[in-house]
């Protein structure tokens, strides 16, 4: 990240430690910006047009030259980088992401520009598939399959950690992560995200159950005695034994394992809530841990009951013309 304006500098600086922000995280915001920079310095034609794109220097741009940057530009940029540069939908979200996220920390942050281009910049619309999920009925078999399991130790923890997929939208690696200590009050649940993020997770009454009922099974002679799930081998369930272990009751409930995965159970618990709970999207967004909300707009898919739902509703439904 060499030969870059102060202000940039100073924003990836400000996202790396006091935000919290991953390194991966703050390098793509830095190739956004740095993209976005030469494209406002083309435009503004502040180059030689024989100049390479890849040639133009940054180091220049002040605080002077980002006061007159408005909305305009960015839509600018946004078809640029899809005209010019193929970018997908998804590469496009990320860069709506990173100036928005750029002109938030120069207006409410620092306050150094006097109005936020980029507050109304929309992340362009995503086209992307449907996610896999379980069905509720699906969700039942699986479920039920943990219960066929002789051995009580393990019935009680693969319950228990399926249960808190289906249920709270877990990514494998921070369901293997849980701590004993993270279960506050008996109903609140503290996982480290991604970028290395800790959030709270509400437990209702079929996890604090699951999880109650293992713990009166756990065993006490673990060699890491920390980790809520523990192996056959007495350390922490790794990503891998648990993943396996899902497939074996996917497997047990009829249900194509190269279909469905533990990701899938996140994409299912994701769409239970929309579907039957009534979910704000933006509540959906801080119980899955996206940082983006368009993200979460994969999740919210309506499904095709809903869809043919809708159109019978229409009270020109039934006008059929007999005639």
């Amino acid at each position: 990240m060499s030969n870059i304006p102060i202000i940039l500098e100073d924003y990836l600086n400000y996202m790396e430690t006091i935000k919290g922000t991953s390194p991966n995280t703050v390098k793509e915001y830095y190739l956004d910006l740095r993209m976005f920079f030469k494209f406002i310095k083309q435009r503004y034609r502040m180059v030689d047009s024989d100049i390479y794109f890849e040639d133009i220097d940054i180091s220049d741009i002040d605080i002077e030259l980002i006061k007159k940057i408005h909305i305009q530009d960015l839509h600018a940029f946004i078809s640029f980088v899809d005209k010019q540069r193929n970018n997908g939908n998804s590469a496009k979200s990320r860069k709506v992401a990173s100036l928005r996220s750029f002109f938030h920390y120069l207006h409410a942050k620092i306050n150094i520009i006097d109005a936020n281009p980029a507050q109304f910049l929309e992340f362009p619309k995503m086209n992307s598939r449907q996610p896999i999920y379980l069905t509720l009925d699906e969700s039942n078999r699986l479920l039920n399959a943990v219960l066929e399991n002789k051995n009580e130790e393990y019935r009680k923890r693969d319950y228990a950690i399926i249960i808190l997929f289906l249920n709270c939208g877990l990514r494998l690696s921070e369901l293997s992560s849980i701590d004993m200590d993270k279960i506050k009050d008996n109903d609140t649940l503290t996982v480290i995200g991604k970028g290395n993020k800790e959030r709270t997770i509400y437990l209702n009454d079929a996890c604090v159950y699951a999880i109650n009922d293992y713990i009166n099974v756990r065993p006490l002679n673990s060699k890491d005695p920390k980790a809520l799930f523990i192996s056959k081998r007495k350390n922490r369930m790794s990503n891998r034994a648990i993943q396996h272990m899902i497939d074996r009751y996917l497997d047990k409930a009829g249900l194509d394992t190269d279909i469905y995965s533990t990701h899938k159970l996140r994409h299912t618990a994701a769409t239970l809530m929309y579907k039957y709970g009534n979910v704000d999207i933006r509540a959906l967004q801080e119980i899955l841990g996206h940082e983006s909300v368009s993200t979460t707009q994969i999740y919210t898919h309506t499904d095709d009951d809903r869809l043919r739902d809708a159109i019978k509703s229409n009270p020109l439904g039934n006008k059929i013309n007999h005639k």
